[in-house]
Order: structure tokens, then sequence, then C-alpha cells
């Protein structure tokens, strides 16, 4: 019998079917069901880590909060997004990834009980770390729409009560590429000033946009400094998935506390990848924009080839998703039929916010426009439409 914090948290569905593909030992599988990418890292990363290898500094629990260097640049790298600026020492922890930097914040904010606000649909991990930290998820609703996704502000309204903590906010948002607009994120600030709420902004893929769209960072609106705490990484901009280096940044007053449970929990980060990460923050060409354009020529190219189903059209991130309740298919019958017939690797979103048990998300991150080019055809093969 699991303990009472586990109970609601039944995975992710991402490693259950990431096993079912390597199982195969099919090289024509198209693996479109976990969020990797096959674009490099930036080369000063790659240099960087393996000099950190041969440095003594680098193979320490010191600092504990994270290389001075890192947190310089993690600072730096909200001041170019937002404005604003922080104290690196005071200010700013570094992770060992995003996602734990998430938790860690979850556990210096949540008393058993508090809720925090999602987007539905959202990423599963997220709502599992407010189940960890003895929180209560509540939904605000995304509606998909010709041109993608928008925020229900009224479903946002419902969402917020008297135990409201948090709003944990993802812009792109996985797996929908939702993207924040200006408009929305002033309805969001508000809702923060209004119920004393935290706003948690899971800043991972902010700077992948598509379309021409702009990064419109939450802590540059009134009063918002004192109410953000911003948690980014290296995994998916940079395409520094393995380093697990993540930063968390927000208001003094907060981040003793987050020092203390970071300390208690993961303890420290990855010595040898934290040099990579600086080098990456830093690098006169970080190689975001070109993989970005390429990331949205992929989208582009799924969205041509699937353009008489019902797909909803991502602004930004590494996937988007089939709303596969239109075609008569359960997404699990979908993902089971378009991996035994078809090739393809796709995970069904249940369990990733109320909504999400009707959509199949497709991940083009990490295929080549080539590879992508049957897709229509294998799923016209599975799906028998």
């Amino acid at each position: 019998m699991a303990v009472r914090r586990l109970q609601k948290i039944p995975g992710i569905g991402v490693d259950r079917m990431a096993d079912k593909a390597d199982s195969m030992r099919n090289a024509n599988i198209l693996r479109l069901e976990n969020l990797d990418t096959d674009l490099r890292p930036p080369p000063a990363a790659i240099r960087r880590t393996h000099d950190a290898i041969d440095d003594d500094a680098a193979n320490s629990y010191l600092p504990f909060m994270g290389q001075h260097a890192l947190r310089e640049a993690a600072v730096e790298r909200i001041r170019r997004s937002s404005g604003v600026t922080y104290d690196p020492d005071a200010e700013c922890i570094i992770s060992a990834g995003g996602l734990a930097g998430i938790l860690n914040v979850l556990l210096s904010t949540l008393e058993t009980g508090d809720e925090v606000v999602l987007t539905d649909p959202t990423y599963a991990g997220l709502i599992n770390r407010v189940y960890l930290a003895g929180g209560v998820p509540r939904f605000a609703r995304l509606i998909p729409g010709i041109d993608g996704w928008r925020l229900d502000l009224e479903s946002l309204a419902d969402a917020i009560g008297p135990r409201t903590r948090a709003l944990l906010i993802m812009s792109p948002s996985m797996p929908t590429g939702f993207v924040v607009s200006a408009l929305e994120w002033e309805a969001i600030a508000l809702h923060c000033e209004r119920a004393g709420a935290w706003l948690v902004y899971d800043a991972a893929m902010e700077r992948i946009l598509f379309d021409g769209r702009q990064v419109v960072h939450p802590v540059s609106l009134p009063g918002m400094r004192e109410r953000t705490i911003t948690v980014g990484s290296v995994s998916k901009e940079y395409r520094m998935i393995g380093w697990r280096v993540g930063w968390i940044v927000g208001p003094e007053q907060l981040m003793a506390d987050v020092r203390l449970t970071s300390l208690s929990n993961v303890v420290c980060q990855v010595g040898i990848a934290m040099p990579g990460a600086t080098a990456a923050l830093t690098a006169d060409d970080d190689g975001v924009a070109a993989a970005t354009a390429e990331w949205e020529r992929r989208r582009d190219a799924v969205m041509s080839a699937l353009t008489d189903l019902p797909v909803i059209r991502p602004h930004g991130g590494w996937s988007l998703l089939i709303d596969t309740e239109q075609l008569g298919l359960a997404p699990s019958e979908a993902s089971r039929r378009l991996l035994e017939r078809g090739e393809v690797a796709a995970t069904p979103m249940d369990n990733w916010g109320p909504s999400g048990s009707r959509y199949l998300r497709l991940v083009f991150a990490n295929e080549p426009i080539e590879r992508l080019a049957d897709i229509r055809a294998r799923i016209r093969l599975s799906w028998d439409i």
C-alpha cells in the first residue's frame, strides 16, 4: 500500500511508452514519445564540460548553492528577458535540474492542503510534484482553437480559492505548446495579488517561441518581483538534458527557505556539469535561435502533414497534441495501434490534467524532417483513416 502522498501519482506514461519502443529494437520507429532532441548543445558547453572532468574543484559538494559564475549567469539571463535585476548570492540557487528546483520551491511554500493552480492540460510531472509537496492541484482550462491554445480566464478565476498558495505556470507549456500572452499574464498577476499567492514560473522553454513571438517574463509586471519565483534550466533551450542543471531565482525573503530545502533534499548540484552550463549561458551564440528555427520547421512539417486531423497548433515548445477522441479513439488505443502498425511511439496524455485523457502527444523535437515525412501515412495505416 503506497503512502498517502503517492496514491494520487500514477506516473507520467512516457517511461512506459519509451520502454515499449526500446524493447522492439526497431530503428524505423519514430521516437515521438519523449521530450528529447537530436540537436547538439552549444560547442562551448561541451568543451567546458570536458575540461571540468579534470578540474578537481568541480569534483566537490561546494559551493552548496551552486558555483558563483553560474548564479551570475542565471540572474543575467533573467535580466535580459525581463529587465529585472537580482542578487546572484542572495536571490539565486542552482538546482539539480529544473524540476528538482520546482519541487524545492513547492516544499518551501506549501502547507499540507494548500492549493496550486496549473493549466489543463499540463505536464504530469508538475502535477505530481504538487502532490509530493502536500499540495492540492486546481486547474485552469486551456481552450483549443484553430490558431492554438488560449487560457480560459473564467476557468482561471474559478480555480482561485481561499487556500490558493501558488500558481504554477509554464510557458511555453508542455505538452500543448501554449504560450501565455501579455493579457493572460496580467490576469495571472492580478489573481496572485488578490490571493496573496506566489507565481512559480517554469521558464524551461521560455525562448522556444514560434511565429515571431517575443518573450514576456511575468516578473516584469508591476508588483510581481516580490511574488515570482523563476525556475529555469539548460535542458531544453540549450539542448543539455543530461547535465541536470537548473536555477531558482526569487525574492530574498523566500530564498532562505529554498536554500534550506535544497540542502535537505538533493544537497548540491552536478559539479562537473555547472561549468558547461555557465558556458552555455554566457556563449556569444548559444544556438537557441537556430535550434528554435529548426523546431519550428519540424512543427510546420507535422502540422502540414496532419492538416485534416484534429491537431492543435503549438506556439512554442517541442510537442503538439492530437484530439483522438474526435476520431473515435481513446488516446491509449491510438497509441497502441500507432506503435504496432505504424511504428510510431507517442504518449497518451492520461493524468496530464483533467482534459488530458482525450489527447495523444507527438514530440517533434527529436526527429529530422526527413524522418517525419511519412507520418501521415503511418497514422492512416494505424487508425484506418
